[in-house]
């Protein structure tokens, strides 16, 4: 397989590549500066070579001999001329007459033939610098050539040149001075960059060694700690909250499979358990073992109560799957107060025995529904109340829909049981009815009215209810609570026993799916864990909250909150 460019640089590692770029880098920025230091430089000592050799247009006395003055020359002045420039003498041919040269080296001497002999007014006007090469060696010269006449009467040409060469050394010597600072730089800024990037990169070694324990599945491993406001820091940090975030991923995942087999063990015991009742009747049917009426009938009652407890189980295994697809509700304006009311008749009803009573918000008024002294003499029958609550609505139009509500559930109260001098022990009196003659318009502003799914409410609180009657003797008070936080602009709604109370330690469990307090698979005391999941659903989909809290003098207290409904628009509006 070829290398290509881009894979060799992907093999590279990160402290190699900083490095080889910062000295890429710096090598760059050191040759451009000492290219152009030295063009510089060279650039002004040819300006000063060039500027005295100017001054020679203007007088050449400086350059001749010291007989020679601005205005009489001899050609002994050119011979006797200082060594400091080349001085040379041409004749109307081209061919050197005299220099100032001597005994020094020939081949160092810079060539002068083929420059103009009679230069132009226009080039002595413009003080041309020649640029001349050594006869023998490739030393540069710069010149400047004139005509002049001679005290004898004869006329010559006569260039005077400079050697370049120590314009060359001062050059070469900088450049020398600059290669050398310069190879030290780039070492030691290698040698530097290559210890800090290893320093700096250390905490992320020290991360790759932590990932690479974590991928050998030690999940307990976590980054060390860095600066925090550094990028390695920020890092750190943000992989430490991932690998939490994936460890506490992995642990729900792991209750939640937990909680899964449990609730395939519980669901199995729980459907076998009726499944093998209805066969083993069915069974007794079959063979013809049911030989009376009597006993056809106690086995499809039997038969009956199995598929109804079945039917249970798979409508909360049902309800939980709906409220899972997040399906839109039927939201309304629902006041709370009959929705209690409602709850606490029905709990009344199911537990006779029982205190049942009522808190309204604003008035804190107490209300009971409590058994009556005598079974038997005592109270009133369900649909005496019932005609005092239609006769109390008939009377006046200030009634609000908990008396509906109670007749209504009267009304189920006579449908369920047969009449009988045993149904007075429901003890409502008709001034416990007459309560809920609590007027809507006193309530305005105060009212515990929300937007929800009535429905959906309704078997919140049917819900939290029946936990509070599974859960507490037969003869435990029960509170049903409706209040208003005005502050907070929430209603709130109290489930209240007197039981044992839930310990602070699973009052967060209790409405996970598939939990239960109880660990027994019994139909009585275990159940499916499924039912305050549901209430934490419901009330999740409303944005509302559901709490167990302790409640005072022992037992516990369901607290659901939820927002209260926006002021409905006036009928003028």
């Amino acid at each position: 397989m070829a290398v290509t460019p881009s894979t060799f640089w992907n093999s590279i590692s990160l402290r190699t590549k900083i490095t080889g770029v910062t000295v890429l880098l710096l090598t760059f920025g050191l040759i451009v500066t000492g290219i152009g230091t030295m063009t510089v430089l060279r650039s002004y000592l040819l300006q000063q070579v060039d500027s005295g050799l100017s001054a020679a247009y203007t007088d050449l006395s400086p350059f001749l001999g010291p007989g020679a003055t601005s205005q009489t020359f001899k050609i002994d002045d050119v011979e006797s001329a200082p060594k400091e420039y080349y001085v040379g003498l041409l004749g109307p041919d081209g061919s050197l007459a005299a220099s100032n040269w001597g005994t020094q080296t020939a081949s160092q001497e810079p060539e002068v033939t083929g420059l103009p002999l009679t230069p132009s007014t226009d080039e002595m006007a413009a003080k041309p610098i020649y640029s001349l090469a050594a006869t023998g060696t490739k030393s540069e010269w710069h010149a400047v050539v004139r005509t002049i006449n001679f005290q004898d009467g004869t006329q010559g040409t006569i260039v005077i040149a400079a050697s370049l060469a120590r314009t060359d050394s001062v050059t070469t010597t900088y450049l020398s001075i600059f290669l050398a600072f310069g190879i030290g730089v780039v070492v030691l800024g290698a040698m530097l960059t290559r210890l800090l990037v290893t320093s700096t990169f250390t905490p992320l070694r020290a991360v790759e060694k932590t990932a690479a324990e974590i991928a050998n599945g030690d999940f307990s491993q976590r980054m060390s700690g860095a600066t925090p406001n550094t990028e390695v820091g920020r890092l750190n940090r943000s992989l430490n909250t991932m690998l939490s975030r994936i460890d506490s991923a992995f642990n729900d995942r792991a209750k939640t499979i937990e909680q899964m087999r449990r609730f395939v063990g519980d669901a199995s015991h729980e459907l076998r358990t009726p499944l093998v009742s209805v066969r083993g009747y069915a069974e007794l049917y079959r063979m013809g073992a049911l030989t009376t009426p009597d006993e056809v009938a106690k086995a499809m009652d039997r038969i009956e109560r199995e598929a109804i407890r079945m039917g249970a189980l798979v409508e909360d295994l049902l309800e939980l799957a709906r409220l899972d697809e997040t399906k839109p509700l039927n939201f309304s304006r629902i006041d709370l107060v009959p929705i209690a009311v409602d709850a606490a008749l029905d709990a009344r009803a199911s537990s006779p025995e029982r205190v049942v009573s009522i808190i309204l918000p604003r008035s804190s008024q107490l209300v009971s529904f409590a058994p009556a002294a005598d079974a038997v003499t005592g109270g009133l029958h369900p649909d005496e109340i019932a005609a005092a609550a239609e006769e109390r609505a008939q009377v006046t139009n200030n009634l609000t829909g908990p008396i509906g509500f109670a007749g209504a559930t009267l009304a189920r109260l006579r449908g369920r049981r047969p009449r009988g001098d045993a149904d007075a022990a429901v003890g409502i009196t008709p001034t416990e009815v007459g309560l809920s003659s609590f007027d809507s318009d006193d309530r305005e502003g105060v009212a515990p009215i929300v937007m929800a799914d009535e429905n959906k409410i309704r078997q919140v609180v049917a819900n939290l209810i029946g936990n509070a009657l599974r859960f507490t003797a037969a003869d435990s008070p029960i509170e049903v609570s409706v209040q208003v936080d005005d502050a907070a602009h929430t209603a709130v709604l109290d489930i209240i026993d007197h039981g044992e109370g839930i310990p602070p330690q699973i009052r967060e469990k209790i409405f996970q799916r598939f939990w239960r307090a109880d660990s027994s698979r019994t139909r009585e005391t275990g159940g499916s864990g499924l039912g305050l999941a549901i209430v934490a659903s419901i009330i999740a989909a409303h944005n509302g909250t559901v709490e167990a809290v302790e409640t005072a003098g022992g037992g516990a207290t369901f607290r659901v909150t939820l927002p209260l409904a926006p002021l409905a628009p006036s009928p003028a509006a």
